[in-house]
């Protein structure tokens, strides 16, 4: 939070495909605080969970607020397999998080939106660039570079491949 930044221009150290994870949920109904704030506790207890297990394969993280009503989590995996192995887990608290939910939808539902987007981006279909930043983003989780090592353009950093390292 108050990391300091890192002279100069960063790319991320990130190697092949990116899993980005975005999931969030937003208050419908600030009165119906019984049926929101279980759901708004949930994640940081399931961050938590990952973050003393990094072979769950979470590799990092950013909190998001889009809006007073509006909160988010843009995570980042290793692989979309140990996504869903931690997902579908039975000892892992998203499995009892969900099926709490899930047992209270029809009430909850108008009190609580949910929502998730998956993205497998391969390996050049994305390029980072920090300039005077702490690590942040996909830097965050994977390292940062000198930009040097993958290119001053956003075109360059966006041919590199790991294999040709």
């Amino acid at each position: 939070m108050f990391a300091k930044p890192i002279s100069g221009r960063m790319t991320a150290a990130a190697e092949g495909d990116a899993v980005v994870l975005l999931i969030g949920m937003r208050i419908n109904h600030f009165w119906g605080v019984h049926h929101w704030l279980p759901v708004f506790a949930a994640m940081p207890r399931m961050l938590r969970e990952l973050s003393r297990d990094r072979s769950r394969g979470l590799l990092g993280y950013t909190l998001l607020s889009g809006s007073p009503r509006t909160y988010y989590v843009v995570q980042y995996w290793e692989s979309k397999e140990k996504l869903y192995a931690y997902a579908s887990a039975p000892d892992m608290f998203h499995r009892k998080a969900w099926a709490m939910i899930n047992r209270k939808e029809k009430k909850s539902r108008q009190h609580v939106g949910l929502w998730h987007e998956t993205y497998v981006v391969p390996e050049g279909g994305y390029e980072s660039i920090y300039a005077d930043m702490p690590a942040y983003g996909l830097a965050a989780a994977t390292g940062v570079l000198p930009i040097e090592r993958r290119g001053r353009r956003a075109a360059d950093r966006l041919a590199h491949r790991s294999s040709a390292e």
